[in-house]
């Protein structure tokens, strides 16, 4: 829930939040709509978009960031704010088993679709257009823990997630070198109760799933999207305007120790 404080703290902002159709993606742009944003949903479930207006999008495709861009540049006339959060799990094989085509679709997604994500934001933040306010862009990129350690597998997951992590350097670096104010930043989370997580309730069920993942977690539990979905808000608000180039995790304190298993690894 958004604290009383923040109401209409970004009233006039303009946010685009891919895979903004469920998950941490629809938590965020609730979050962001209430406090003022302009959110568009950019997803290819139209049926579950929530809060905002939707846009089809397929994240792997540089022609529909394209259309994108040229749409919300044309309706709302600026853009402060990406949410790259679109993401695909790519299953769970591991360096033997993986396949070049599960390799190059997870990439696709999951890596080259932040990296477009990343690429088109800058641009559509630095036409806002005479007479409108400066530049003060956020992008805000969706990783993993399994973007700051290794494991066995998902191989294609870990190694896209962990590009996720220090192309959201690179993006603040070079933002920075050239004197935009846009700032960029990775989320690294836990265990969160999304759909990636399907396969595993339907084997086991819901609460059972949620209590196997979550006795992973030092804190003894998954992550609501919602907590995740505030974690955005911050970075993309001025609240966190100071913050750019960094990974801000929250994972329950799974990588503050010794992880030896994954998530998905029996006991």
């Amino acid at each position: 829930m958004v604290s009383a404080d923040m109401s209409g703290e970004l009233s006039g902002r303009v946010a685009i939040v891919t895979g903004g159709a469920s998950g941490i993606g629809a938590a965020a742009a609730a979050l962001l709509a209430g406090v003022g944003a302009t959110v568009i949903v950019a997803d290819l479930q139209e049926a579950k978009a929530g809060p905002g207006r939707f846009v089809a999008l397929d994240v792997a495709s540089e022609d529909s960031w394209k259309a994108l861009l040229a749409d919300v540049l044309g309706r709302e006339g600026r853009l402060d704010i990406m949410v790259n959060n679109a993401g695909i799990s790519g299953g769970s094989g591991n360096i033997e088993t993986t396949t070049v085509e599960n390799w190059q679709k997870v990439q696709a997604v999951d890596s080259e679709g932040v990296f477009l994500g990343s690429k088109y934001a800058i641009e559509g933040m630095k036409k806002t257009g005479p007479g409108k306010p400066a530049i003060k862009g956020s992008i805000v990129n969706i990783s993993s823990i399994a973007g700051l350690i290794g494991s066995a597998g998902p191989t294609a997951y870990t190694a896209a997630k962990g590009a996720v992590r220090l192309l959201s350097k690179s993006v603040a670096l070079y933002c920075a070198e050239q004197k935009y104010d846009i700032r960029c930043n990775s989320v690294h989370p836990g265990g969160v109760d999304t759909a990636i997580f399907n396969p595993l309730w339907q084997m086991v069920g819901h609460e059972q799933g949620k209590a196997f993942i979550g006795a992973r977690h030092p804190i003894g539990r998954m992550s609501e999207a919602s907590e995740l979905g505030e974690v955005v808000l911050f970075l993309a608000s001025d609240r966190s305007s100071f913050v750019t180039g960094a990974e801000i995790v929250a994972d329950g304190a799974i990588t503050s120790g010794l992880m030896r298993r994954s998530l998905l690894a029996p006991p």
